[in-house]
């Protein structure tokens, strides 16, 4: 779909100005987005957790600018001020409707003490999540519960995805593999019943089933203005690799969907890449990308299939030097040592707070530059209780992870 930009008058511009430079002179120094910043792009991806049960039901709610989790979700935004970010599990409407609420209601208006943001372009699509398949996928004996669905959702839409940006969208060369099947992925880790040795899915389950529970985008943004350098956004949302049975359909389905990123940035040529317009090949050699998402696939802990994420982080086209983090993920792992005293990564990297679900926490959103593109800064937004943002940060399980970047050359 295409979101055209706002107009914008003198009167505010000049007061989203005044608001963003009281924001960043007033933003506290303890919340891990820096409150000075060298001039570069700041980029940032956030499972928001706005999604509903109901299709058309986020609309419903944020209608009005007063609902208190979309008011703390933009509130955290505002504290980070990212130049483009990636929402996940934000729902997705044809019309663009919550989006543009959103943006308007809610980002347009200060939170909190913090001053407005502005992110004039924005794109979204179509997703798997909650697309009837008319197979039963979950293997239970019954069809049209949410396991059957295309990707796992009760409705179509559900989970989806939202690229907002400051700069603009190349909206005609912005290219989708939502449509990819996954028997389509040459050797695909396809699932098998350990009981028999078969395939857990027949041919016309395979026939039905894309790889992507959600979908691929790569979106080109003009860094520098129309005539300028280009950055291609790679957004996904893999399904988690828990929630199956032995034949860990969830898990192997998460490790093709991160190698499909993995297999679309190191082959232009390949013929099985072949996106929803028809166009065959993988992403140019020499294009710069950033790599945004939850990934729901932590590096060392987790119930992810062994090496899964390696895939990206170990790729020689990825830059993988600037790990993100923050104090917050080590405090809260601390609170929940019962549940992480197992865990092997650093907790200060962790992006994800699943405490209040009996799961321990973990390190599964990711923004991962090319080799191109320089790091300056980065973070997980993640403060302490009792500093600004800290009860913001509670509206989802998830944590904004960012970065600031900057052209290696520059």
């Amino acid at each position: 779909m295409r979101v055209l930009p706002l107009p914008f008058s003198r009167a505010v511009v000049f007061l989203w100005m005044a608001c963003a430079i009281g924001a960043v002179r007033g933003q506290d120094q303890g919340s891990n987005a820096a409150a000075t910043r060298e001039p570069g792009m700041r980029v940032a991806t956030y499972n928001t957790s706005l999604y509903r049960d109901e299709s058309g039901q986020l609309i419903k709610d944020l209608e009005g600018g007063k609902n208190a989790q979309a008011k703390k979700i933009a509130e955290v935004i505002q504290r980070v001020r990212p130049d483009v970010i990636l929402l996940n599990e934000f729902d997705y409407d044809p019309d663009g409707r919550a989006a543009e609420i959103f943006c308007t209601q809610y980002l347009n208006v200060g939170q909190n003490g913090c001053g407005p943001i502005f992110l004039r372009y924005r794109f979204s699509a179509p997703v798997n999540t909650g697309r009837p398949s008319g197979r039963d996928l979950s293997k239970n004996g019954s069809l049209n519960d949410p396991a059957d669905a295309v990707g796992f959702g009760r409705h179509e839409g559900q989970y989806g995805m939202l690229l907002l940006s400051q700069y603009p969208i190349e909206e005609g060369a912005v290219r989708s593999f939502q449509n990819l099947l996954w028997r389509d992925m040459p050797e695909a880790r396809l699932p098998v019943n350990p009981q028999t040795g078969e395939s857990f899915y027949d041919d016309e389950d395979l026939a039905v089933l894309r790889l992507s529970s959600k979908s691929l985008w790569d979106v080109p943004v003009l860094y520098r203005g129309l005539n300028g350098a280009k950055i291609h956004f790679l957004c996904s949302h893999p399904t988690p690799p828990v929630f199956d049975g032995p034949e860990d359909r969830n898990g192997l389905r998460n490790h093709d969907e991160i190698r499909l990123l993995s297999d679309y940035i190191t082959s232009e040529d390949s013929t099985y890449l072949v996106d929803d317009k028809g166009r065959k090949g993988g992403l140019a050699k020499n294009a710069q990308f950033l790599i945004l998402g939850d990934l729901n696939c932590d590096p060392v802990d987790g119930q992810s299939v062994p090496g899964t994420i390696d895939q990206l982080l170990k790729h020689p086209r990825v830059n993988n030097e600037f790990t993100p983090s923050s104090e917050g993920g080590r405090l809260a792992a601390q609170r929940g040592a019962a549940l992480n005293s197992t865990q092997q990564g650093d907790p200060a990297q962790d992006t994800a707070n699943f405490g209040e679900e009996g799961v321990a926490n973990l390190r599964i959103d990711f923004v991962l530059p090319s080799q191109g593109l320089r790091v300056i800064d980065g973070g997980v937004f993640w403060p302490r209780p009792d500093e600004p943002g800290g009860d913001a940060v509670t509206a989802s399980d998830h944590r904004l992870v960012w970065l600031d970047i900057r052209y290696a050359a520059d």
